[in-house]
This record gives structure tokens, C-alpha cells and sequence, in this order.
């Protein structure tokens, strides 16, 4: 499959769209677009409102044109958050969902299939004062809250340390602790004059990306934040290798990279499906979010998923297996609260809501 992959997105959509366009016209078509956080996902002013961003980079961008269809994106498009985002929006689909037609959120932390390609990824960024915290915001945000609900929590990195079959990507915003040890990263270095003293302390990137990338040791993995690019080679003590690749913002010259990752199920239609071990994972997981600040220990292991967990997913499916998402995009009214794809997902889990609410148009 042929994979465009952005670092940050910035709202600058007609310019990757037109970049993918122009690839399109000389070479073989680009089927699926992955945005490595912030997207900005702005609607209205009220998502303008909940974005953390100095005031002269506060602005609309492009999305709100695909979110009404004035314009219609050319490849599916996956997306996972960064710290500038509609964060209300993002957090009103936390499992994830489709932002707009042809543009879906990964969530909080997600797996999905692309034509058998299994996708992961985590949103936000590494903060450790609020890693440990539960998924205590709520709409309408503090000043103070409005930056803290875009720190990963570790939550988000226990919940995909349960899964066991072979991952192709992951996605994240910020890089992984430890990432720069395994590239040459001279010129990130001299592009960001304070990062290797941070590096040296052990004070730069993400205690759960570290977790992440060595326990499901995927394949691929893309990130952006730090507005450089950077390549690695990570070799496990499995055998197995993650390439490492972190890009640049739109529209700096290594905001895109193109790559072919062979699909175990290679088609001009391209699918996303749900994934039937991470919805086994939420399940299993749920009664452990929490919506509180001070939230209780996770445990130091892994739950277990038994055969019968994995049954009782499937008897929820029409078809038995993997399927296609269960919702599709949902224009909502500008004052409304939480969004019915939330509600539809947890449903088909027989899940209550913890740290979303249900959908409620005003």
C-alpha cells in the first residue's frame, strides 16, 4: 500500500491534499494519508476556543471545509492528536471516529485496520505531572485545563501494551525516550541547539512512547512535534526492527514522506475496519478509566483476554470478523455535547460512558 505520511498538519489540509494530488499525477496513486498530530480539527468558534496555541497562530485553517463538503479529501485520511488541538471535538470521540467525510480520528489511543494493515497509535504529548492522572477534563476548559488534557496519560500506553499480534504502524506526536540513540541525529541537533542536553538528562521524549515502541515493537513508526526530520532503526532483542521516521510541519520542505508497506489484503478500494483485539482491549480495560484526577494504580501486568473475550467481540459483529467501522461521519449542531459515534461504539462494547458523556443536541 502506497502510504503518505505527514509530521505536523497545522490545518494546512489544501496544501497536503495538493501535494498528494500533484504525486498522484506522475507516479502510482497514494491510498491513505497518516497525520501524526496537530491536525486542528476546527469547526466553529467554540473548538477555536478549546485550541492551546499562542493567539497569532490561532486561526480556522482548512478543515472546515471538509467538515461541511465543500471540499472532499482525495485518500482516506488518519489522524492522531497533538497539543494544539479542537480538543472538545477530540475529546468528545475519544475511541475515535470520523472528524469529517474520508477523515478519521485514531483517538485517545486506537488500532485499525487498513485493508489488513493494523494501524496504532496514541494521542498528545509526554507530560510527567499529568502521566499518572486520570481523564479528569471537562468542557467547557480551564486555562489550566486546556493544556493538561492533551498530556498522554499512561492509561493510553497500558491499554496498548495488551496487544499481541503483530502491529504495522504506530503512530504518535511526540518521539519516544530514547529515539535519538538509535539514528545519526547531528542535524536535529543543530536544528534544536538545547535537545541533546535534554537528550543527555533524559528529560526529552515520551516515557510512553518508550513503552510502546519496545513492548509492540512495531514495524513502522511515524511521529512530527519537534518540526525536524529524523530517521532510525530500532533493533529489538526479539529480532525485530521499528523504522523510525519523524517529519517536519506543513509546508516545510520534510513535511511528507512517501513509503510501500506491503497490505495483506493489496485492493485499489481501501477499507478501514475496526480492530477485533483492540475492542476486546477496551472492553477489558474499561472499568479501569477514570474521569478523576487522582485515579487509582494501574495494575503492573497486562489483563488477561481469554478466547471467550475474543468470542463475545465477534458475536457483537454482523459479520463475525473484522468490519468496518460501525459509525460513519455525523455533521453536529455547533452547541452540542459528546457525539453519537461515542455512544454507538460503547454500545456495541455494552460499555457506560466514564470519560465522555452522551451525545446531546441543543
Amino acid at each position: 500500500m502506497r502510504i503518505a505520511v505527514v509530521g505536523c498538519t497545522h490545518g494546512e489540509l489544501n496544501t497536503i491534499y495538493a501535494k498528494i494530488e500533484q504525486i498522484n499525477a506522475t507516479e502510482e496513486p497514494i491510498q491513505l494519508l497518516l497525520c501524526c498530530g496537530d491536525f486542528e480539527s476546527i469547526r466553529n468558534d467554540v473548538d477555536l476556543m478549546c485550541v492551546e496555541t499562542p493567539p497569532k497562530y490561532l486561526k480556522y485553517g482548512d478543515f472546515i471545509d471538509y467538515y461541511t463538503g465543500a471540499k472532499v479529501p482525495p485518500v482516506l485520511t488518519i489522524f492522531i492528536g497533538g497539543n494544539h488541538e479542537a480538543s472538545n471535538y477530540l475529546q468528545d470521540l475519544y475511541y475515535g471516529g470520523y472528524v469529517a467525510p474520508n477523515i478519521f480520528y485514531l483517538g485517545s489511543a486506537g488500532v485499525v485496520q487498513v485493508n489488513g494493515l493494523r494501524i496504532a497509535g496514541f494521542s498528545g504529548i509526554y507530560d510527567e505531572r499529568d502521566y499518572k492522572f486520570g481523564q479528569h477534563e471537562k468542557f467547557p476548559y480551564s486555562k489550566k485545563t486546556r493544556r493538561s488534557i492533551y498530556h498522554t496519560r499512561e492509561f493510553q500506553a497500558f491499554q496498548l501494551g495488551h496487544l499481541k499480534e503483530h502491529i504495522d504502524i504506530v503512530m504518535s506526536h511526540d518521539w519516544p525516550r530514547g529515539i535519538t540513540t538509535f539514528g545519526d541525529a547531528t542535524h536535529v541537533y543543530r536544528s534544536i541547539p538545547t535537545l541533546e542536553a535534554q537528550v543527555v538528562a533524559g528529560t526529552f521524549g515520551s516515557v510512553a512512547g518508550e513503552r510502546v515502541l519496545h513492548t509492540l515493537q512495531p514495524a513502522h513508526w511515524f511521529a512530527g512535534h519537534m518540526h525536524v526530520k529524523f530517521a532510525a532503526d530500532v533493533a529489538h532483542d526479539t529480532g525485530k526492527t521499528t523504522k523510525f521516521l519523524a517529519l517536519d510541519k506543513c509546508p516545510h520542505r520534510d513535511f511528507m514522506d512517501v513509503v510501500d508497506i506491503p497490505a495483506p489484503q493489496e485492493s485499489n478500494t481501501v477499507k478501514l475496519q475496526m480492530d477485533l483485539e483492540w475492542l476486546a482491549v477496551l472492553r477489558a480495560t474499561h472499568h479501569l478509566s477514570s474521569a478523576q484526577r487522582i485515579r487509582p494504580p494501574l495494575p503492573e501486568t497486562p489483563l488477561p483476554i481469554s478466547p471467550a473475550d475474543m468470542s463475545w467481540i465477534e458475536s457483537r459483529l454482523p459479520s463475525g470478523q473484522q468490519t468496518d467501522w460501525i459509525t460513519s461521519f455525523q455533521f453536529l449542531p455547533s452547541a452540542s455535547i459528546g457525539n453519537p459515534q461515542t455512544d454507538e461504539l460503547l454500545a456495541l462494547l455494552d460499555l457506560p460512558h466514564v470519560v465522555t458523556v452522551p451525545f446531546q443536541s441543543k
